[in-house]
């Protein structure tokens, strides 16, 4: 017979022992072509088995832009702003845009609306990506 009250325990127990995705990779790094194919056979398995798990997505924060803004503190209030994103998706085009500015001489206010539409593209993408499935989605 099992123990109601020893339930809530138990399960602190095995929630505890939840991996990192960092500490999976590690553990997978580790292992023979062998073992990888069986993980990855079951893993597969294991997630054609569950429903879609969704993240709730926070809304962006409110941070005006000041009337004056260097492209670098554009970059730093974007990402303020923008938290749930991470830097590598937007990473590459910021960066592009950044060199546009400081060695061609863009136009400061141009290099900044695009970053700002870059940063609210990326945004949208994470909430298409994270947005629970409906029915139609499935059929």
């Amino acid at each position: 017979m099992i123990n109601v009250i020893a339930l809530p325990l138990i399960k602190e127990k095995i929630m505890s022992n939840i991996k990192s995705s960092a500490e999976l990779s590690d553990i997978y790094e580790a292992m023979d072509d062998q073992r990888k194919q069986s993980l990855s056979d079951f893993a597969g398995f294991l997630y054609a088995q569950a429903d879609p798990v969704s993240k709730e997505i926070p809304p962006p924060d409110d941070i005006p832009r000041p009337e004056e803004e260097t492209v670098v503190g554009a970059i730093k209030r974007l990402k303020l702003t923008y938290p749930m994103i991470g830097s590598m998706t937007v990473f590459s085009a910021a960066s592009a845009l950044m060199t546009e500015h400081m060695v061609n001489g863009r136009n400061v206010v141009e290099v900044i609306d695009e970053m700002e539409v870059l940063f609210v593209t990326a945004y949208d993408n994470l909430l298409e990506e994270n947005a629970p499935a409906t029915e139609s989605d499935e059929k």
